[in-house]
């Protein structure tokens, strides 16, 4: 079961006027609990005012950078993110869990891929960690990325995008679609869209020729790319996809079913294993396995708590639970039993759940 650790902060240096990347060391002899696959993230957690926050930043180093970095854009209303950008100062500490994520393929020296990569503002991060280290680890490989930003002031990384065109000559390419600044190829200009994809898979990008696709961005432009990839003929696993922002809220209700009407009651009887001790609780059937556990003052994993991150998962061994918003487990996951404990309620009066599978 993943814990928090101790980070120190080595390095924090502004990208954009609203972004910045944090350099991070492990300590405490935690160097090792930190070696993280290409496209990860970290789920860090702070005190506000007497709340306890948690919340998910993917890394943007890449595997043979021989460092651990986060960017951290500003969000409007966003404490921790604020927090980051204007108060947080090399020396400091920061508690965070192992790298978790699941947003990148495993790579082959031998292969000759192409990839495509679909960015939308702080969505690059993860595609910056991805394909640095697939350009290095894969020397016959090449990658196409299509970043997404509201102006040129707003593009995070962009020195060392131009860096990496340089370095990797002829195998990298990035093609910049600029919300509202104007651009020499109409193009160019406006939102990531699926009619706009079909464009640049006919005049701009060889798309017969792209193996993986990355997409990494809100969920609107997510969903009009995959449209489109598909459309063009790659398959779901050939797809990958990381989103940073939801449309769902913080807790999502479950809707009303005859299941519901069904039951000899609204409460339910939750199992739970954690850290391989198994405790009991009972528990309404509108509350989420997640908020059961933590009602109980057992310590389950978390971050955002809208299935978005996968730190919440765990495994239903014994009854039914609905998931009511999924945007990070596999397919194959789901079908193995693995669920999302922030969005997951009991269906069944008697759920046994696992954290530690």
């Amino acid at each position: 079961m993943a814990r928090f650790h101790q980070l120190k902060v080595t390095d924090v240096r502004k990208t954009i006027r609203d972004a910045v990347v944090i350099s991070l060391k492990p300590t405490n002899g935690a160097v090792s609990e930190f070696d993280f696959t290409q496209g990860q993230y970290l789920t860090f957690r702070r005190d506000f005012d007497g709340e306890e926050l948690r919340r998910s930043y993917s890394i943007c180093a890449g595997k043979d950078d021989g460092i651990l970095q986060v960017g951290i854009k500003r969000v409007e209303g966003g404490a921790f993110s604020t927090w980051a950008n204007t108060e947080l100062q090399p020396g400091d500490t920061l508690d965070a869990m192992p790298p978790m994520g699941s947003f990148f393929t495993p790579l082959d020296a031998t292969a000759e891929k192409h990839y495509l990569g679909f960015a939308g503002g702080s969505g690059v991060t993860p595609v910056l960690s991805i394909l640095k280290t697939t350009l290095a680890a894969e020397p016959k490989a090449s990658f196409t990325l299509v970043y997404a930003n509201k102006g040129v002031n707003t593009i995070m990384f962009r020195e060392e995008l131009e860096d990496l065109k340089n370095l990797y000559m002829g195998r990298f390419n990035v093609i910049h679609i600029l919300e509202s600044d104007a651009q020499e190829i109409d193009l160019f200009t406006g939102l990531v869209t699926q009619e706009k994809c079909a464009q640049l898979f006919e005049h701009w990008i060889d798309i017969k020729s792209v193996d993986t696709a990355f997409i990494c961005g809100p969920e609107p432009m997510m969903l009009g790319i995959a449209s489109a990839l598909r459309t063009a003929g790659l398959q779901d696993t050939q797809i990958k996809f990381e989103l940073f922002a939801s449309a769902q809220p913080g807790r999502a209700k479950r809707r009303e079913s005859a299941a519901d009407a069904a039951s000899t009651g609204n409460q339910a009887t939750a199992a739970i294993t954690l850290d391989g001790s198994t405790q009991t609780v009972q528990m309404g059937k509108d509350m989420t396995l997640l908020d059961a556990a933590l009602e109980n003052a057992m310590d389950a994993p978390y971050a955002c708590k809208a299935g978005v991150c996968s730190t919440c998962r765990c495994k239903v061994l014994e009854g039914e639970v609905e998931m009511v918003a999924n945007h990070a487990l596999e397919d194959y996951e789901v079908e193995k039993g693995y669920v999302l404990s922030c969005q997951a309620f009991p269906v069944t009066d008697k759920v046994v759940v696992d954290y530690d599978q």
